[in-house]
């Protein structure tokens, strides 16, 4: 057994508690043993030569999430449309800056919404790759016409290059979602409104209708429990993904009291993806046009739904709008929009949204028990939340107890 000892930290443990200022956190091969005040801490056994790592009284918090992800696409860093441009193969290697990139910056678990499939997961997870764990949806699901429907006029077809895939009838959505669940995705994905960065719809219009949704839910369900995650920024959109009973409602802007108060009854999650609407969306030249109102309503729509006592978990539509690896503005944005403290913008990022995953069970706290996904934060991000953002104060990233990322050259 390897036992890793981080000392001289300050604690903020995911669980909503007060910050610990004189704490340890004892790992035990891949899982935590204790983390806590220091006065409490485990005798160790000498004997066995643990790995003793002083923090230098830097902030020690759980391993991030980013709920809302599409590693498929470049960011600022490149074009949606150059996926065309190249075979298949080559976006695979792709990949590897951008995995790297999210956990670098303190995100060990992320959940891809569109666009990569279970062998990219089970890459990781068998450490072909390094990377953040990955819960996958593979495709996005819309009808002809939607969100998922890129058909340009010129005759040509972006859907099946982004992953999307369409469908018009309840029958439609029952068959695609369990050739999906027969692959092994970890979540289903469907449109429920039109998009910003879509060529073809706006989103104020009717997606996937209320009864699609359910069905999708129904499928899902019975599929070892799975869970719908609906893209929904206009009113129609939101409705329908709320009263259908999707899991979660991704991004939101124009959700109602009603709506919101419905939300809380049912359990369901929003996922705001506040920092994508910082900047415009450039996927298409609609979306340019389509942004400004739709960010301005997020701005706005987002503390009324912490307000109502709505859960909200931490997503960035990472790969669409912000670049990989910049998960942790959301906390930032969280507290300047929503009103939330910084406190509870972490563990929006941790325990939320690990509960939203489904993985609250063993990631999401630093609790005895749970895997040891660990991260060394340069400072008090409880005295200046905005400093996660700047990935130079990662200074450490464990992933079920091993190194990831080190920048804080500690001796492992």
């Amino acid at each position: 057994m390897t036992t890793t000892i981080l000392h001289n930290a300050r604690l903020i443990d995911g669980t909503g508690a007060d910050a610990i200022a004189d704490a340890v956190v004892v790992i035990e091969d891949n899982k935590i043993a204790y983390a806590g005040a220091a006065s409490g801490a485990p005798q160790v056994d000498e004997s066995k030569k643990p790995v003793k790592i002083d923090v230098g009284g830097n902030t020690v918090t759980p391993g991030f999430f980013d709920c809302h992800v599409h590693l498929s696409l470049p960011g600022t860093k490149g074009s949606p449309i150059m996926a065309a441009m190249v075979p298949p193969s080559y976006r695979y290697f792709e990949l590897i800056d951008r995995l790297k990139a999210t956990i670098d910056a303190g995100v060990t678990t992320v959940r891809d919404l569109m666009g990569i499939d279970v062998g990219v997961r089970d890459a990781v997870a068998h450490g072909l790759v390094a990377g953040p764990r990955l819960l996958v949806a593979d495709k996005m699901l819309s009808q002809t016409g939607g969100h998922a429907d890129f058909h340009i006029p010129s005759g040509l077809s972006g859907t099946g290059i982004i992953g999307g895939e369409l469908v018009d009838t309840v029958d439609e959505a029952r068959k695609a979602v369990r050739e999906l669940l027969r692959s092994g995705v970890d979540v289903i994905k469907v449109a429920s409104s039109g998009g910003v960065s879509s060529p073809s719809d706006d989103p104020d219009w009717l997606g996937a209708r209320t009864e699609i949704v359910a069905a999708l839910v129904e499928e899902a369900n019975n599929y070892g429990g799975r869970k719908v995650a609906a893209h929904a920024i206009g009113f129609l959109g939101i409705r329908a993904a709320v009263q259908g009973g999707a899991h979660s409602i991704e991004h939101g802007y124009a959700l109602t009291d009603e709506l919101r108060q419905e939300m809380v009854e049912r359990g369901q999650f929003l996922v705001p993806t506040l920092i994508e609407t910082l900047k415009p969306d450039t996927a298409t030249p609609q979306a340019v046009a389509k942004s400004e109102k739709w960010h301005k309503l997020a701005h706005e729509s987002i503390a009324a739904s912490i307000e109502a006592g709505v859960k909200v978990a931490v997503g960035t539509d990472a790969g669409l709008v912000p670049d990989h690896g910049a998960t942790l503005g959301e906390l930032g944005c969280l507290v300047k929009f929503g009103g939330m403290t910084p406190l509870q913008a972490i563990v929006a990022g941790t325990k939320t949204s690990a509960e939203l995953c489904g993985v609250d069970d063993k990631l999401g706290t630093l609790e005895a028990g749970k895997l040891a996904d660990v991260v060394v934060v340069k400072g008090d991000p409880l005295a200046d939340i905005d400093s996660l953002a700047d990935q130079s104060n990662i200074l450490l990233v464990l992933k079920e107890g091993k190194a990831a990322s080190n920048r804080g050259a500690y001796a492992l």
